[in-house]
């Protein structure tokens, strides 16, 4: 398998990961394309010194491109494969997706025990006293 189609499978695995199993639906808010901009931003600036700079090398039968290595075109972004990217993309998709429903699990009660006390802005979020 090359590693583009790895990619995409990837991608595809990640959205249905975040829409359907978890419906965590995170590919549908703001906050989470704001937060994936940070993300991509730093990957291109690591992963591209990393390929520009050929400490990181792929076979050019495996990702798009000739396998030059440009800062732009060819298949490439900021000196990185497209692939590299798409990658990055679904396992964030897929790690967020993760934390999001642990979390949420995390604020529900265990069947027979006894409810989380109230947390109330102020007082240490401990249970209110009468």
């Amino acid at each position: 398998m090359s590693y583009t189609t790895a990619t995409a499978v990837g991608i595809v695995l990640a959205a249905l990961l975040d829409l359907l199993v978890l419906r965590t639906r995170l590919l549908t808010t703001r906050r989470w394309w704001a937060a994936y901009v940070i993300v991509v931003f730093f990957q291109l600036v690591t992963n591209g010194w990393l390929t520009g700079r050929r400490i990181v090398t792929y076979d050019p039968d495996a990702i798009i491109g000739s396998g030059g290595v440009p800062f732009l075109g060819d298949g490439r972004i900021a000196w990185a494969p497209v692939e590299d990217l798409g990658f990055g993309f679904a396992l964030v998709l897929a790690t967020c997706a993760l934390w999001v429903r642990l979390g949420r699990q995390g604020r529900r009660a265990a069947p027979g025990s006894a409810a989380p006390a109230a947390q109330h802005p102020g007082d240490g979020g401990g249970p209110r006293r009468p």
